[in-house]
């Protein structure tokens, strides 16, 4: 019940926000008077409450973060608890299963499936885990109890590396706890086979995310030749290969990544018509626009270059250059595919760093498709920061 945890009140209409969906009490926004803040233990449960004494629901504190505490329950008769996160887990399950046959996605994705702080990747029988936050880290045998209940899986990989835990005052570590953990898995995407590095990999070890737009490639790749820039382990250059692209060149700095791109290839039978670069993307397109090299199709899928607000106008300028150069290599009647996974690169700004590098080289433009993330990366309604993917078509075509 809520009378048996400790109090966090909150400032004068400062409810308005939670009682309207969302799941986070900032620091600022807690009558430190009526709590002070320095009372709290990291990951402690705390019965959030308006000016009035209302209670809100339930929720995990941090008093050394700015998100100061995050919403667990809205019923304070159903306290965060093995059995709550059981019920979380298997309403996750349920929405994955109705979209995708083959067990391979993202099975949580933090506040959008009402598990702050948790994300999980399956791979079938392998779940990799990531822990965010203080509050999330305080329940972690709950949490691997309820997996292992509700999935019942191999093996449970927890990679709690990410540096969001530094922000929450976490240790960072890469830790198995059930069974034999191999350090590469496989798995399917849109009927396409590949092996992914779990343990040394980015992130999880693959970007579920781009799954619905990858899919679009099928349209716009066949007999062309396609230049895939940040292609990791080749999620969109060996899917354009499967599609029917008569050369794919994919373009990593990690001499690794470009290893698993020629083994996906070759588990795809398509290694005949793939090669790799490894470099910088930005000197890599440099030398390929020196070298006179043209493409049908040019992808750009980099890593977040807006991580934080204060970064736009640095990280808004990259978008820039990099569309900028990508369009410098794309062929005439051209396909520029350009991604980006910063949340606080809005779509319009995404489109036109686009349009400018077309402009800057006489090109007219035409948006074709535009993508989201997938149906495995709900989006929470009241917290816009869980919508953050963009992916954009674009025919590229002479003034």
């Amino acid at each position: 019940m809520a009378d048996s945890f400790p109090v966090l009140t909150l400032k004068k209409n400062e409810e308005r926000r939670i009682r309207g969906g969302h799941l986070w009490v900032f620091s600022n926004e807690v009558d430190t008077k009526a709590s002070p803040l320095n009372q709290f233990e990291p990951g402690q449960l705390v019965d959030v409450q308006a000016s009035n004494g209302k209670t809100l629901g339930i929720a995990y504190i941090n008093p050394l973060s700015l998100i100061c505490a995050r919403m667990m329950s809205r019923d304070p008769k159903y306290p965060p608890s093995a059995s709550l996160l059981v019920h979380r887990l298997k309403q996750a399950l349920s929405l994955r299963q109705s979209f995708f046959e083959q067990p391979y996605y993202r099975l949580v994705f933090g506040e959008s499936d009402f598990l702050p702080g948790l994300v999980v990747d399956r791979y079938g029988d392998v779940l990799v885990v990531q822990i965010t936050t203080a509050g999330m880290e305080a329940m972690k045998d709950d949490v691997i109890a309820a997996l292992e209940k509700v999935i019942r899986p191999e093996a449970i990989l927890l990679r709690n590396d990410s540096k969001a835990r530094e922000r929450e005052g976490l240790a960072l570590y890469v830790e198995s706890v059930l069974g034999e953990v191999p350090e590469v898995v496989e798995l399917e995407d849109m009927g396409v086979r590949y092996r992914a590095p779990i343990l040394h990999g980015q992130k999880t070890g693959w970007f579920y995310d781009q799954r619905m737009n990858r899919e679009a490639l099928g349209h716009v790749v066949r007999e062309k030749r396609v230049l895939d820039v940040f292609s990791y382990v080749g999620a969109w250059g060996v899917k354009a290969a499967v599609e029917g692209a008569s050369e794919v060149v994919c373009v990593d700095s990690s001499e690794t990544a470009l290893e698993f791109v020629a083994e996906n290839a070759q588990l795809n039978q398509v290694d005949e018509c793939m090669s790799g670069i490894q470099g910088d993307a930005f000197d890599v397109l440099k030398m390929l626009r020196a070298e006179k090299e043209k493409f049908d199709v040019v992808i750009i899928d980099p890593p977040a270059f807006v991580k934080r607000k204060k970064d736009f106008k640095k990280g808004k300028e990259a978008y820039y250059r990099l569309n900028q150069m990508a369009l410098q290599v794309l062929a005439k009647d051209g396909v520029l595919v350009s991604a980006s996974c910063s949340h606080h690169m809005p779509r319009h700004e995404l489109q036109k760093a686009m349009l400018h590098g077309a402009r800057h080289i006489d090109r007219n433009m035409q948006i074709l498709l535009q993508g989201y993330q997938g149906p495995d990366h709900p989006v929470h309604p009241a917290i816009p920061e869980t919508e953050y993917l963009k992916a954009i078509y674009a025919r590229v075509l002479p003034a």
